[in-house]
């Protein structure tokens, strides 16, 4: 067994001067690894690759992790019909419970109750994270430790590199879920990040829509980055002058454009590298890998769809290419779980996951072209591998930190 040392976690939370964390409980199993696989008490492998990989590294950060002190991301917490002390800094709730306020929080007393924002702090490593999946043997980041949105996934990586959008009513569309027009709603986690003006209001785009500017599909829209700095260099499709290659080591793709940051936008680009390479292999095969670096990784949360949705891409470029799909490696740098993550990451450690399902990504044979690629040409797990995993492993509720 391991254990989470809240006690130093606390006391480094009150020396801040804010308010200590409890936790349902602070063990857990250490996971027990083999040949790249998780594997049960007898030694046999149990689960998929992703499923190893989150448990290594949730333990990892957990034993090893160190708490940020001045995190950007606040828990927005709201309080209905409360009333705020300032003298004592206590927000009473409806039901009369007193809750501290800590010197870091700011509150922001409304007509209809209390807001209090509340740091959102993490404990996150810095290095000695990799990942690495071999698509053309079925291995998947795809874990079964909890239930993963995988069409989210696939339509927020169209969005960024197909479409090349930052509207999030397009996003929506994409999933299917485009109801803007009856009740002005946007229904993907982007809402939380829409650019917005002074007065709190959506800073609406050319077409009426909320917006998240220039970062993402607002940065791949100007520079067409998968079909001209990938695709069509492998293919020759490229302004006369420069020569195909598809063995160059410069096959590189980049949403960190600091000028498009004077703009509007909304959270900068978490995963913002992509590295592409073409191997020649002794099979006879030419099979296309790519690494993807990412500066921050919200692991509890997302560190699941962020690699599942880019080995996505990589299986659709592969295909466009006409090359097939090879190793598909992570590299996050800094990768964190939040305060209000810990229970929920403990509880993940404590689960056994699904074992004898296919969790491989698979493509549409029919589908070619990545410009006409849809969320319907990439299917992941079956309808009863995803029931069983609900079952098993039923989903957990991760606060965002905003």
């Amino acid at each position: 067994m391991s254990k989470f040392n809240l006690e130093r976690f606390n006391k480094a939370k009150e020396q801040l001067g804010e308010q200590p964390i409890k936790l349902k409980k602070t063990s857990y199993p250490k996971p027990k690894v083999k040949n790249g696989m998780l594997v049960d008490k007898a030694g046999k492998p149990i689960g998929t690759k992703g499923d190893m990989y989150t448990k290594v590294i949730m333990d990892y950060i957990l034993q090893e992790g160190c708490l940020d002190h001045d995190p950007r991301p606040k828990y927005k917490d709201f309080y209905e019909n409360a009333t705020y002390n300032s003298k004592k800094r206590e927000v009473t709730t409806k039901t009369g419970e007193k809750i501290k306020v800590g010197k870091n929080e700011f509150v922001e007393e409304k007509e209809n109750g209390v807001e209090v924002n509340v740091p959102a702090h993490t404990i996150s490593v810095n290095n000695g994270i990799e990942c690495t999946y071999d698509l053309s043997k079925g291995e998947s980041p795809m874990i079964t430790l909890r239930p993963i949105a995988t069409k989210a996934s696939c339509a927020e990586i169209l969005w960024i590199y197909q479409v090349q959008s930052s509207d999030l009513v397009v996003f929506d569309e994409l999933l299917g879920k485009r109801t803007w027009e009856e009740d002005r709603k946007i229904n993907n986690w982007w809402e939380e990040w829409a650019v917005r003006n002074k007065d709190g209001s959506y800073k609406l785009n050319k077409e009426g829509h909320p917006d998240i500017y220039n970062c993402y599909g607002g940065t791949t829209g100007k520079r067409d980055m998968i079909r001209k700095e990938v695709i069509d260099v492998i293919k020759g499709n490229i302004e006369k002058g420069i020569k195909p290659n598809p063995d160059s080591r410069r096959l590189i793709t980049c949403l960190w454009q600091i000028d498009d940051f004077n703009g509007p936008h909304a959270l900068k680009p978490c995963a913002f590298l992509t590295i592409w390479n073409v191997r020649h292999d002794w099979d006879g095969e030419d099979y296309l890998d790519m690494t993807m670096v990412q500066r921050s990784s919200d692991f509890a949360t997302a560190g699941c769809i962020n690699q599942v949705q880019y080995a996505e891409l990589l299986m659709m470029v592969a295909k466009d290419v006409g090359m097939k799909p090879g190793k598909f490696t992570w590299k996050p740098i800094n990768v964190q779980i939040y305060d209000r993550h810990l229970d929920q990451a403990i509880e993940i450690l404590g689960r056994e996951p699904v074992s004898g399902i296919d969790a491989s990504i698979k493509l549409n044979e029919k589908a070619t072209s990545f410009d006409k690629m849809t969320t319907s040409d990439i299917k992941i797990l079956d309808k009863d591998a995803i029931q069983e995993i609900k079952n098993k492993n039923p989903q957990l509720q991760f606060p965002l930190g905003i």
